[in-house]
């Protein structure tokens, strides 16, 4: 069969068109009913270039010539389709992205019942005309030649040449040019291709726009014909749907006067729907959709759902649209992703699926969101300025299964940090460790064979000299944060739990600063701010891939009782590791990405050893199931580690507290501190807060409720016993302490001690929580970071 250059059948034939939109298989018919007749066709073709002419007349040549020649077509415009981003399971949407709510339906795999009522409210004879009223046309270009009201009927080809070319306002020369654009719409498309296009495009109320948008709005509901019979849009509820074309939305200036048609929005805009609903039941009776009697019986649908205030927002202000700027940022760095524009994935109608198991986030929110009734009694309560961070991580897998950076999620983030469209990193997630850091230290001595056992001189005070810290040198000797039965002569193991600083400054100086590091970057920490001389702010240096030997440069033997920064992020997959048996993988936040039925990315799973055998592993284990903090109540088998930073000078006042720890399905890290820097006081004025009384009841309350809601089995994750082979350790440890490699930290302290428990005072350089490119905290008033502070879990001696 012949086509003409507009893509029609050659003159003579033309498709039937049935009542529904589907092609006639019958063939074609010259002169049929179906078709208007060559003369016919001609006729109206007339009267368009007349009623053309005639508005040409009133709005110049010129513009008339400019609109032919620079018409647009659906081929030229591209739908902003919105991406949704899913929870774990794929089903639970997490946030809609886009600038527009639309999800694109393909007209075939759309049902009936939408095709039919949109025909029957906006435009009846769609399936025969030639895309424009053109008897409106006349009358808009008569009344244009006279001088009368403007006025002009518009058909379904029309409306949507008028959304296509953005055409706004009721001028002539919109009107010509929509025209134009319909004509030549007609031309080239077919009757199904353009109402596809308009059920596509078109707003209905809701921030929904296009007809699978909106079902899922008001009814929640889909279009898809493939999709169960339950599911799918009914023709009553399609009526419903088409009758807000009309007025998506309530007149801002009159939305008592003329609310629309959205039935749950008020008694008369629901008389204004069930009204309209009528008219489009004649109509449908009319063109043949409906007998009699199926209209007789159909009745106006009432399970429209509430009119949500929230409704058309992408929930990027719950805790978890902080999740989405991860998502993104992870995305930005994939080859499918990389270099794409700034709305490339919002505007793209992806399907994202994110690691993140909405029962884990729901146990992560409960317990770290302060302001929530669910929080710990402990953190419950308090003055507005605490702020909580909490990241889970699956061992083995590294997906991050819990995120609460914040709990307004357009807000800072605490817990780690991420690169926007342009690259710049944002977030507020560094935080200096205290002995929460300790875990590398440990983990780096196992590996080297020392065994947790083995013994070290632990007085209250020593003093380095390799490391410059002398009685005589501005940061003076190191002291422990509190006393321990053990000492002066302690075990690592008792030294671990009672967290003495002058245990593990001595190990980490026999280690080297360069292995502790390489420890921690394998295990997970991938950035750690440094101080820089003449620089107020610290500095992110990058570890993942460098030695240990290169960046023991940027840091002294104090990273091994942790004052440098690292994020929540980080730390929480250092804890997977260890939990994995010391097998690292990636800490990430995306699963898959579709589009359609294409995959367009899919997670690789990737495990590294991190050089840690099985017994180093067991004695890692039952050292840290030792700290009273970590322990759970639930049955499970529990590892951690508190952590504590100071303020300023003070010896009582912390900034920075810390609880780490895992169990072998489930590793969580708690950061809490405050979001103006200043120290952490209570609502009743104490700064009693360290790592046990702060994070560690937010961290036991989550552990607990996570491992419930996965329902996973305890004793399939049991620790396993240290063999200690070489159970025979000598007093102290070797009397010739290997020097590290790093010079001495330019940011000196000085000793302070209270009664009973002694402190190593803060260095005087103030770094700031925030990564390189990142915009400083509000206020930005940031304490100077202490030494490790964290009180003994072990009695002191009376």
């Amino acid at each position: 069969m012949g086509r003409s250059r507009f893509g029609r059948p050659a003159a003579g034939y033309r498709v039937r068109v049935s009542p529904t939109g589907n092609n006639d298989s019958a063939g074609t018919v010259s002169g049929s009913t179906a078709a208007p007749t060559a003369r016919k066709r001609r006729r109206r073709r007339l009267l368009i270039v007349l009623a053309v002419l005639a508005l040409l007349a009133g709005t110049g040549l010129s513009a008339g010539a400019y609109y032919v020649d620079s018409v647009p077509t659906p081929s030229d415009l591209e739908l902003p389709e919105s991406t949704t981003v899913y929870f774990a399971d794929g089903r639970t949407p997490m946030a809609k992205l886009g600038t527009e709510n639309r999800t694109i339906v393909p007209y075939p795999e759309m049902n009936d019942a939408a095709k039919q009522a949109i025909v029957a409210t906006e435009d009846r004879t769609f399936w025969t005309n030639e895309g424009i009223d053109f008897s409106g046309v006349l009358r808009a270009a008569w009344s244009n030649v006279t001088g009368g009201q403007r006025q002009g009927a518009s058909t379904i080809t029309q409306q949507y040449a008028r959304v296509a070319a953005d055409l706004k306002g009721v001028s002539y020369s919109r009107k010509l040019r929509e025209a134009v654009i319909a004509w030549k719409l007609d031309d080239k498309y077919s009757k199904e291709e353009i109402l596809g296009f308009y059920l596509n495009t078109v707003p209905f109320g809701r921030g929904s726009y296009g007809i699978e948008a909106a079902a899922q709005a008001y009814f929640g509901k889909t279009v898809r014909r493939d999709a169960p019979a339950a599911n799918q849009l009914t023709t009553a509820e399609a009526m419903v749907l088409c009758a807000m074309v009309k007025q998506p939305e309530a007149d801002p200036d009159d939305p008592e006067g003329h609310p629309g048609y959205d039935p749950r929005r008020s008694p008369l805009a629901r008389q204004n729907s069930i009204d309209r609903w009528n008219y489009i039941r004649d109509g449908m009776v009319k063109l043949g959709y409906l007998s009699a009697d199926e209209a007789a019986n159909l009745a106006y649908p009432d399970t429209v759902k509430p009119l949500d205030p929230a409704a058309g927002r992408s929930n990027l202000d719950r805790p978890t649209g902080l999740v989405v700027n991860h998502v993104l940022s992870e995305l930005r760095q994939t080859e499918p992703f990389q270099g794409k524009p700034a709305d490339y994935i919002r505007n793209g109608g992806f399907k994202i699926v994110t690691t993140i198991d909405k029962r884990v986030q729901d146990a992560a929110d409960a317990a770290a969101d302060l302001r929530r009734d669910t929080a710990p009694e402990a953190v419950r309560g308090q003055p507005k300025n605490w702020q909580a961070a909490l990241v889970a991580v699956e061992p083995g897998t590294g997906r991050v299964l819990g995120y609460h950076g914040g709990s307004d999620g357009s807000g800072a983030d605490y817990a780690g940090w991420y690169q926007d469209e342009n690259g710049e990193a944002r977030g507020f997630g560094q935080h200096p460790p205290g002995s929460s850091f300790k875990v590398y230290d440990l983990a780096t001595a196992v590996q080297e064979k020392i065994s947790v056992k083995q013994h070290f001189d632990s007085p209250e005070t020593k003093e380095f000299p390799a490391s410059g810290r002398t009685k005589g040198s501005p940061a003076g000797p190191i002291r422990n944060a509190e006393r321990a039965p053990c000492q002066p002569d302690c075990a690592l193991w008792e030294a671990t739990v009672a967290s003495l600083n002058v245990t593990y400054f001595a190990l980490t100086e026999q280690l080297g600063t360069a292995k502790v590091i390489d420890m921690a970057t394998k295990a997970g920490v991938d950035s750690m701010w440094a101080n820089e001389k003449g620089n107020p702010r610290p500095k992110r240096i990058e570890l993942r891939g460098h030695s240990g030997e290169e960046l023991a440069r940027h840091f002294s033997t104090e990273v091994g009782i942790g004052q440098y920064g690292i994020t929540v992020q980080d730390h929480a997959n250092g804890m997977a590791t260890f939990a994995a048996g010391g097998k690292r993988a990636d800490a990430h936040f995306v699963r898959s990405v579709t589009k359609g039925d294409e995959k367009i990315l899919d997670e690789q799973l990737v495990q590294t050893d991190i050089g840690l055998d099985r017994e180093a592993v067991n004695q890692l284990n039952w050292t840290l199931s030792r700290v009273k903090a970590a322990k759970l109540d639930n049955g499970w088998d529990s590892a951690g580690k508190t952590g504590t930073w100071q303020a300023g000078t003070s010896t009582t006042q912390n900034v920075h507290t810390w609880m780490v720890g895992y169990t072998g399905a489930l590793a969580a890290a708690v950061w809490l501190g405050t979001v103006d820097g200043k120290p952490l006081k209570t609502s009743d004025g104490s700064y009693d807060v360290y790592g046990s009384t702060g994070p560690g009841p937010i961290w036991r309350q989550f552990m607990e409720q996570a491992t419930a809601a996965l329902k996973l089995d305890p004793d399939k994750y049991r620790f396993q016993e240290p063999a200690f082979p070489d159970d025979t350790p000598s007093p102290t440890a070797p009397a010739t302490p290997k020097p590290t490699s790093a010079q001495p930290t330019a940011t000196a302290t000085r000793p302070t001690c209270d009664p009973g428990t002694c402190v190593t005072a803060s260095p005087t350089r103030k770094p700031t929580p925030t990564p390189t490119g990142s915009p400083k905290p509000s206020p930005s008033r940031s304490p100077k970071p202490s030494r490790s502070a964290e009180p003994s879990l072990t009695p002191p001696p009376r």
